[in-house]
């Protein structure tokens, strides 16, 4: 673990200052896509404006560097209580340097005590694998994006929506309309078919992790993904709620097991700002490789 925390303290930097590439992508295709001269454009102008000049001068992306979620697939072995460890005194020493803002606080009184180190902050979920390779992923996830996620129950008697792919759409789709541009739209959409309370957003919010081109590997859902954005993006509302063309970048989506019971749907919401990054370690905790 000798070189954890440099490696941890590079990750976080890169994450909160740089637009993965294929994000990237994603925004200037949309940019090119409105209408010339519209408000569409405009807004999509000054978010290319605060990409480039957050990565030229280091700096956050956003003044919100967010929810801290960690994603670790390490070996058997893996000391994580000792990650864990490390882990904050990352985090720590990324707020004192001003990585990460000073965004955490207590619940009960409020205090903000600097550190952004707090009962469940940062999030670390920890998976383990055969392989020798430590890969760890970073999502920086705003509150303004969190605040417009939403979590359904089927049937929704009042949206129409049966227990069915058809159902889900309905309302995926409603919590998009619902949105109206906040949370900083153009958003991507994680979403979990399935699951109880806990485990969709979780699974939810793990869709993240996917690329912006990739194709769900189960073709329903891979047809659902490119309906929903289509459909959404057909709604008017555009970037940030101006109107436009580009209500969404992506929709990535995912089932699992259920009981009987409940049918749940949880969507996560996720800004212009997609602050996620990832690497892989060597044996030594050096980084080996960038995973975007």
């Amino acid at each position: 673990m000798a070189h954890l925390k440099e490696s941890l303290l590079e990750l976080i930097k890169r994450t909160s200052s740089e637009i993965p590439e294929d994000v990237h992508r994603a925004i200037l295709r949309s940019l090119e896509n409105e209408k010339k001269g519209s408000i569409a454009e405009s807004t999509f102008k000054i978010i290319e404006q605060n990409i480039e000049l957050a990565k030229q001068k280091t700096q956050p992306i956003c003044q919100d560097t967010g929810s801290i979620i960690f994603y670790v697939e390490g070996p058997i072995g893996l000391d994580q209580l000792e990650f864990r460890e490390i882990a904050e005194q990352a985090v720590r020493e990324s707020t004192q340097k001003g990585h990460l803002r000073q965004n955490s606080v207590d619940s009960l009184t409020g205090v903000n005590d600097g550190t952004n180190v707090g009962k469940g902050f940062p999030t670390i979920h920890f998976h383990q694998s055969r392989e020798k390779v430590t890969r760890v992923q970073l999502i920086l996830k705003g509150g303004g994006c969190e605040n417009v996620g939403a979590q359904y129950s089927l049937p929704n008697p009042k949206l129409k929506a049966n227990r069915d792919l058809d159902g889900c759409r309905k309302v995926i789709l409603d919590a998009v309309y619902q949105a109206q541009g906040k949370g900083c739209g153009p958003g991507i959409l994680g979403v979990c078919i399935g699951g109880d309370r806990t485990t969709g957003y979780e699974f939810s919010k793990e869709q993240f992790l996917r690329k912006m081109e990739d194709r769900n590997s189960i073709e329903e859902l891979n047809q659902l993904e490119q309906d929903i954005c289509s459909t959404a993006n057909k709604l008017g509302i555009g970037p940030m709620g101006f109107g436009g063309k580009t209500t969404l970048l992506g929709v990535k989506i995912c089932a699992a097991n259920r009981l009987p019971a409940s049918f749940f749907v949880s969507i996560s919401y996720m800004c212009w700002a997609f602050r996620r990054q990832g690497v892989s370690l060597n044996e030594d905790r050096t980084i080996s490789s960038w995973l975007y």
